[in-house]
């Protein structure tokens, strides 16, 4: 009996041990459980993507209800638009500089204007009709709105004019407009998922995308690619949630205006004449006869009198009726400086009104063609940045009227430079027949150290540059006939210590120059009694020499220094060559000029 007895209480004991032993495994088992289920949700939250959506009124800019979000292919635009009676208009600076650059806005006379190869189209602010020239059209809306001084375009009227697409969105209201042209990369979506502001999971969601949805390819990024979607978001979709990137060709019923020119079908051996006055016509006629192989003049006959855009003429028939008779071409050159404007608020003053530039182009295209004319030559160098638009505005509708004239239109341009990008001289290669570079004044009167005027690499690298950006059969090689002679003097202390924090601070000479004709420029080197030494890396005579305590240098311009960079048109198949100025060249230069423009 006590046997049982204690073999029940073992088994009680026994019981209870497994129960023990069993709620503290469970204990166990439901902490690892509490612990893993934390560690899953802490992971979870530092790795797992995030649900957050972004903030699409402020992703794209968006400040109030009136505003259109504004995406050109792949940027947002910091410029806002306007949905009035069912029509998107974006503001006129994100057209030109984003859209379509020839559309043009006059703020002072109110008036857009677009310039076809035989017209302009011209529409005035809160009008539905606009002209083509003379000829009149309508549209059943507002082209252009203005709001204080902010002119609002259209982009129907836009689009009529510009190889695009545009379509509109809410939620926000948005425009996506794509004027990419081309192949461009693209990738479906494999399944169901998300754009993202940034590359990463964590980063918040724009939108959703579909499986077998299309998105633009912009980037690769590591595992995310920028994409942008059809609708206009724009940001990052895991790779793996792409299929291959393939690549897709972009087409549109679209036909891109052609700006016909003028092509002469010889090279162009062309020399400008300085005429200061009327008087002075009579030497050209001289200056010519000495000439071989000329087939352009362009005198200096035309000056911008004042900013209304009236026109000083000195041109003269009888020089037109000589040059004609010895078969040579006369365009004669208009300039903004040495008479007339001769500032650059002046240029910018006649440039940026409509009316001004109109009464110049027809006074210049009359004066032409009463004094048989056969082109016009522009050398405006007074253009600031600001005033770059207009100047290019400006060539676009004279070359216009000389196409319609039948008149060669011409146009000088520095050598290119980062700060000289503002004469646009890839558009003047669409709208002019010819792109003259004024491969000189590398070295110029007031610089303030000695050098060439026209060292070879310098010459050449207009040409690169240039030909870069405009057709090389319409561009011409100016080449100078003109040197500079210069004196340097050591600056006093007193003079160093005035320098300090200028922009001379590093100069520790004084520099003066002269400028002579390449006759002049020799016979002030042996009268000084040195010799002049070919210098290879400008490839120039080079002489200097000691006098009253300071030194003089010249790089001489010569049949020697001219070859080479004539041998340039040969190069680069261009155009022909240009001097400034006929009556400074030896007589040997024109057999040498005829070498390498025959």
């Amino acid at each position: 009996m006590d046997q049982r007895r204690r073999r029940r209480r073992r088994g009680r004991r026994q019981t209870r041990r497994r129960r023990k032993r069993n709620l503290l495994l469970k204990m166990i088992i439901l902490i690892i459980l509490i612990v893993g289920t934390i560690a899953a949700l802490l992971l979870w939250k530092k790795y797992g993507p995030s649900k957050e959506t972004a903030d699409l009124n402020k992703y794209y800019g968006v400040e109030n209800d009136n505003q259109l979000a504004i995406v050109v292919n792949n940027q947002i635009i910091d410029s806002k638009g306007m949905i009035t009676d069912g029509k998107a208009y974006v503001e006129y600076s994100v057209v030109r500089d984003y859209i379509n650059e020839r559309f043009y806005w006059d703020p002072n006379e109110n008036t857009l204007l677009y310039t076809l190869p035989n017209g302009v189209v011209s529409v005035g602010v809160g009008s539905k009709d606009y002209s083509v020239g003379k000829e009149k059209n309508s549209e059943e809306y507002v082209i252009v709105k203005a709001e204080g001084s902010t002119a609002y375009v259209a982009l129907d009227f836009v689009k009529q004019y510009t190889n695009m697409d545009f379509e509109v969105y809410d939620k926000p209201s948005r425009v996506m407009v794509n004027t990419e042209t081309g192949s461009v990369d693209v990738a479906q979506v494999k399944r169901d998922t998300q754009v993202r502001y940034q590359g990463g999971v964590k980063s918040p969601i724009l939108t959703e995308v579909k499986k077998n949805d299309k998105v633009r390819v912009i980037e690769d990024e590591g595992d995310w690619k920028k994409v942008r979607t059809e609708d206009g978001f724009i940001g990052y979709i895991a790779k793996r949630s792409l299929k291959d990137v393939t690549k897709e060709k972009i087409s549109r019923d679209f036909k891109e205006p052609e700006y016909t020119n003028i092509s002469k079908d010889y090279t162009i051996n062309m020399a400008w004449s300085n005429v200061t006055n009327s008087d002075a016509n009579s030497g050209i006629l001289q200056l010519i006869a000495q000439t071989k192989g000329l087939t352009t003049l362009s005198p200096t006959w035309f000056h911008v009198a004042d900013t209304d855009g009236d026109l000083e003429s000195i041109a003269s028939t009888e020089v037109v009726n000589y040059a004609h008779q010895a078969n040579i071409e006369v365009w004669a050159a208009i300039r903004d400086f040495d008479g007339g404007i001769d500032s650059y608020d002046e240029s910018y003053e006649l440039l940026s009104h409509t009316s001004s530039r109109t009464n110049l182009i027809n006074q210049l295209i009359s004066t032409a063609l009463s004094t048989g004319i056969d082109g016009i030559n522009v050398d405006f160098e007074k253009i600031s940045e600001k005033c770059g638009e207009h100047y290019i505005q400006f060539i676009r509708e004279l070359s216009v009227k000389c196409r319609q004239n039948g008149l060669v239109l011409s146009v000088d341009n520095y050598v290119p430079q980062a700060y000289n990008q503002q004469y646009h001289r890839k558009e003047q290669g669409v709208f002019a027949d010819y792109v003259v570079i004024m491969g000189y004044d590398e070295h110029y009167g007031g610089s303030p150290e000695a050098g060439s005027v026209a060292s070879y690499d310098y010459v050449k690298n207009g040409v690169e540059q240039t030909v870069k950006e405009v057709p090389s059969e319409k561009v011409i090689s100016g080449i100078p006939f003109f040197t500079r002679v210069w004196k340097e003097t050591p600056k006093t202390d007193a003079e160093l210590a005035k320098a300090k924090g200028t922009d001379n601070e590093d100069y520790t000479m004084n520099v003066e120059s002269t400028a002579y004709g390449m006759a002049e420029a020799q016979t002030v080197v042996e009268q000084v009694g040195v010799t002049a030494e070919w210098d290879d890396k400008t490839k120039q005579n080079y002489a200097t020499w000691e006098a009253d305590g300071s030194t003089y240098e010249v790089w001489l311009e010569d049949a020697e220094s001219l070859a080479p960079k004539l041998q340039l048109i040969k190069d680069y198949n261009l155009a022909g060559s240009a001097a400034w100025r006929l009556g400074q060249e030896t007589s040997d230069i024109w057999d040498v000029i005829l070498k390498y423009v025959n």
